[in-house]
């Protein structure tokens, strides 16, 4: 009887959190694509949830009243976590404009680099651009994952971290002798 109760007991305590969470999404940021997709959320989430307050009360009736107690109080700490969550990331300091701004010449400077892999004209004329064995390419590559880590990561100077992605971009494009004409300033749109 207890290990029965525990089985249903998580998984009460897992279909309620994840409809809870799901519902709160479609609600508050849009439904998506399928009209009826809260329906069938809904219909998803009461397939487990009631047989798993049902199958133990059906055994011993108080069991009935607790599990429902489980999947009310479920429903709220889920809640109450998600608002949480929210709140902390209404009040993160990289989601003011200037992270935007960060975030758009990180992207600007990705894509001036993305060409000379895709390109394969730069690509058989500045074969160092993409030769990890080249201290300055290696340098971009770590820059690189830096400022992919400091966007995603809480706590980190993201700008910083774009500035030195720029610096390395520079001088990895210096030491593969991309003529001065075809480089593009930090942030502006690079040359063909």
């Amino acid at each position: 009887m207890p290990a029965m109760m525990l089985l249903w007991g998580v998984a009460l305590v897992l279909a309620t959190a994840a409809t809870t969470y799901v519902l709160h999404r479609k609600l508050t940021y849009g439904r998506g694509q399928e009209p009826d997709g809260v329906f069938w959320d809904v219909f998803g989430g009461l397939v487990v949830v009631t047989p798993a307050i049902l199958v133990p009360a059906v055994h011993w009736p108080p069991a009935g009243l607790i599990m429902m107690f489980v999947g009310i109080a479920t429903a709220a700490a889920t809640l109450a976590s998600i608002r949480k969550v929210e709140r902390l990331h209404a009040a993160e300091p990289r989601r003011r404009t200037g992270f935007a701004d960060d975030a758009a010449r990180h992207e600007n400077l990705l894509e001036q680099w993305s060409r000379y892999e895709l390109d394969p004209a730069r690509t058989i004329d500045f074969p160092a651009m993409t030769d990890v064995r080249s201290a300055e390419t290696a340098a971009l590559t770590r820059a690189m994952r830096e400022a992919e880590f400091c966007k995603v990561t809480a706590g980190t100077d993201y700008r910083a971290a774009v500035e030195r992605l720029a610096r390395a971009l520079e001088a990895a494009e210096r030491a593969a002798g991309v003529p001065a004409s075809s480089l593009a300033t930090p942030g502006s749109t690079p040359c063909p």
